[in-house]
Parts: structure tokens; sequence; C-alpha cells
């Protein structure tokens, strides 16, 4: 399980691209997709995803639809047309970062030595 620290910068693109890829998902559905497909390496705790996702509704980001199953009633979050673009942003910016950290961290920059 990777700490909270590093999950923290990403759990906005995670969540996005989520919603993208499934139309719309309920914040029980979102944890159990990012379990399954981290192999249990990221787990989604309940006191980080909802205030990200009340903050993505408040930036107008998602959007939500209350469904009625049984006697309970499921929130679902979709991406509105804004979060398509948002979504876009943050994963050229986030592809970015990464290919900056992987020159930073996991390549041997040896100067030439000095004279």
């Amino acid at each position: 399980m990777y700490s909270k620290e590093l999950l923290k910068g990403t759990l906005g693109v995670i969540i996005l691209k989520l919603l993208e890829e499934n139309s719309k998902m309920y914040g029980y559905e979102i944890c159990q997709k990012v379990k399954e497909t981290s192999g249990g390496k990221i787990l989604i705790k309940d006191g980080s995803l909802y205030p990200t996702l009340h903050k993505l509704l408040k930036d107008g980001i998602v959007t939500t639809e209350e469904v009625k199953i049984g006697k309970r009633v499921r929130k679902y979050y979709a991406l509105t047309p804004k979060g398509k673009k948002e979504k876009n942003a943050v994963m050229e910016e986030l592809s970015d970062f990464i290919e900056t950290l992987q020159k930073i961290v996991f390549t041997n920059n040896k100067t030439s030595p000095a004279l």
C-alpha cells in the first residue's frame, strides 16, 4: 500500500479518469475499482474520497444523480463538460510531472568531472 502523501496529489486525477471510463460511479464503487485495478496497492478511505468528490462538485467538475435502490438512495457522480476538459488538462500535467520525476529521480545524472 502506498503512503497517503503519494496518493494525496493524485486522488482527483484517479477519480476523473474512472468517471470518464465508467460514465458514472458511486463512492464505494470508486474505492473498490481503485483497489481492484491497483492490486490492493491503493486503498482510498472515505475521509479522502468524499472531501475530494465534494470539492469536484463545488468546482463544477462533477455532477450528482441520486438513484433510489430499495430503501436506500445512492449518489452517482459523473463528469460535467467542464470536468471532461479538466480531466484532459490534469492528465497532461500528471504525465509531464511523471516524466520530469523520472529524469530527476530514476536516471543517472552524472555530471562531467570538475576540471
